[in-house]
């Protein structure tokens, strides 16, 4: 195990979101949200590409049986998307959302083990402070009008989706200064809903507030201490293992990733204002935990 993280890019994203480890490619995935961008960067060869939406991409999932295409929460609602040559990004509308609010868009998601799409939302001016964040799990075996079905409300900032390596656990947070919480709750894998909602970690007392997330091999939730500068392990049972630093304040969200799925890979928000003492704010490190990860499951509904 390594302690030190490693910048893998300097990619000095606004808001770098969502990591996607995809094995088929040996590549990582992630987007830059208000910049509208997916990128990808294969460690074997450094290569880095970046392809521009329409709208924010906010959270990403490969689609089963359609190659080279993604499942993305964007600003008005869930779409298909894919690359194309010339840097952008052709994207289909699967679901509308019916926001709570004006100014909002999607935040942070993820596919359950079973290849369900959830993923919430959350205003865009955040210091309002509003509860008008939601949950919504996509199913694409329905009309368009019931497609993106509410789930989980009220909410801030819905974050940190994950779910344990059998599928039975599901766990959400929300980073509003005002909650700082993590939740767990019981999942029923056969028809994809979350039941007995309780409190797993209260973060105000610990440093940073809950981003984005993952879970390991062994059942443990990795979770962002966004502005501490750190990456905190919590054992099934909510009790701190560890916590791992980077050197940017803002940890976003973090992945594993890697020919054995051994690298945490964690992106990051690069903030206006002064970065000297963080100047590689908005980039991609890696850790080396230990532990290994669970394979990111394609969405199939």
């Amino acid at each position: 195990m390594s302690a030190a993280a490693e910048l893998v890019l300097d990619s000095r994203c606004a808001t770098g979101e969502s990591p996607v480890w995809l094995a088929a490619e040996q590549a990582l995935y992630w987007v830059d949200i208000p910049a509208r961008q997916l990128h990808r960067w294969t460690p074997s060869s450094g290569a880095h590409t970046t392809w521009t939406g329409d709208e924010m991409l906010a959270c990403i999932a490969p689609r089963a049986g359609h190659p080279g295409q993604w499942i993305a929460a964007m600003e008005s609602g869930l779409f298909a998307i894919a690359t194309r040559d010339d840097g952008t990004l052709a994207a289909t509308e699967l679901a509308n959302a019916a926001h709570a609010a004006h100014g909002m868009r999607f935040n942070d998601g993820r596919c359950d083990r079973q290849g369900r799409f959830w993923a919430g939302t959350m205003l865009m001016d955040m210091a309002a402070g509003r509860d008008v964040g939601r949950v919504y799990r996509y199913q694409s075996d329905v009309n368009a009008e019931v497609a993106l079905r509410m789930h989980l409300d009220p909410l801030i900032v819905p974050n940190g989706m994950a779910f344990s390596p059998d599928g039975r656990t599901m766990y959400l947070s929300d980073s509003h200064p005002d909650v700082q919480a993590i939740w767990a709750f019981d999942y029923d894998i056969a028809d994809g809903t979350p039941h007995h909602r309780r409190l797993f970690v209260d973060m105000k007392p610990l440093p940073g507030r809950p981003d984005g997330a993952a879970v390991d091999a062994d059942g443990c939730y990795w979770i962002c201490g966004n502005d501490a500068g750190l990456v905190h392990r919590f054992t099934p049972d909510g009790k701190l293992d560890r916590s791992l630093a980077v050197p940017v304040r803002k940890p976003a969200m973090c992945a594993f990733g890697g020919a054995q799925l051994d690298t945490l890979y964690v992106t990051s928000i690069r903030p206006g204002g002064d970065l000297s003492d963080q100047p590689l704010a908005g980039g991609v490190f890696a850790l080396r935990p230990g532990v290994k990860g669970l394979p990111e499951p394609a969405c199939i509904f």
